[in-house]
């Protein structure tokens, strides 16, 4: 899918072609439309699928006056069963009269860009724009961080009283989530860190201090993300630990029935053999043996209780 969009007025429209200072918004292209803009906008065409790569990671490159710049941002995948949070690259490509983004799937990012949601944003301003996006991008990543926190917090409500794996299970897949997060995240800091240092765009002092306030959201993110994978991998061991404890209590209390259910037996099966037996002649025969039987129960129930067995 390709759209191309320009600012005018503080609106964004959507135009039918590339014009000067235009957003080209390019999403999980098929083969021949990457031909197509690698031909129409002279751009290198390894630039378009880099970042079409799932596995690409953060980076500048710089060929023939196009400049890449690949992030990678944060995808929620709710039909996911496994890992719901993870990243995906999204390849930003500068020219000297329009700016591309590329992406194999839709994201949060710059579907806030396109409903506005985006104060100050201009395609004309190219440089704001990128940066805007790197600002959005880490925004997205912290929203999604307190999103895994809430789902964190619902999980470990159903631990207390759960004796399953399904629960150990979904916060594994949260931490791995927190993982694929973490990683990203410092790559994309080392990508902000050489944009800063160096002279790769053409930044204003408003730019700048963007640019800086954009590092220290996602070294934040970053923070978050490494206290929520300790807090998890602290909660698996513990859980892991409650859960055996369950499984022991319940074994307990079995082995607690068994035992005082075997009292009965033994007396009906004393009372079965073919021998002469005390009370066999007695007309209550019968009570004297049930009464036998419920005692032993019950001296055994007692004994369990006393030593917490039950």
């Amino acid at each position: 899918m390709i759209r191309i969009f320009r600012t005018r007025e503080g609106i964004l429209k959507e135009l039918q072609k590339p014009e000067e200072n235009c957003w080209i918004y390019v999403v999980n292209p098929s083969q021949s439309e990457l031909e197509k803009l690698s031909k129409e906008l002279s751009l290198p065409l390894h630039f378009l699928t880099y970042p079409l790569d799932i596995d690409e990671r953060p980076r500048i490159d710089y060929e023939d006056g196009c400049l890449l710049l690949v992030i990678r941002v944060p995808q929620y995948d709710e039909d996911n069963e496994e890992v719901q949070y993870t990243t995906l690259p999204m390849g930003i490509i500068l020219k000297e009269n329009f700016i591309l983004t590329i992406s194999s799937r839709e994201n949060e990012v710059l579907s806030a860009f396109l409903k506005g949601n985006v104060k100050g944003f201009s395609t004309a301003k190219r440089a704001r724009f990128i940066l805007q996006i790197f600002h959005q991008t880490a925004l997205s990543y912290l929203n999604h961080l307190k999103m895994i926190n809430r789902k964190t917090s619902m999980v470990e409500r159903e631990l207390h009283k759960s004796m399953r794996n399904e629960e150990l299970i979904k916060l594994l897949n949260l931490e791995k989530g927190l993982v694929f997060f973490t990683t990203s995240l410092r790559a994309n800091e080392i990508m902000m860190e050489r944009l800063q240092r160096g002279e790769i765009i053409k930044m204003y002092e408003e730019d700048k201090d963007l640019l800086e306030d954009v590092i220290i959201e996602n070294r934040q993110a970053i923070e978050m993300a490494n206290i929520y994978s300790n807090i998890l991998s602290g909660m698996m061991d513990a859980f892991a630990s409650v859960i055996s404890n369950n499984l022991n209590m319940v074994m307990k209390f079995l082995t607690s029935v068994t035992i005082i259910l075997m009292l009965p037996t033994l007396v009906a099966s004393v009372y079965g053999m073919n021998i002469k037996l005390p009370f066999q002649n007695s007309p209550h025969a019968f009570l004297i043996t049930m009464l036998i039987s419920v005692g032993l129960s019950v001296v055994g129930i007692l004994l369990f209780i006393r030593r917490k067995w039950f």
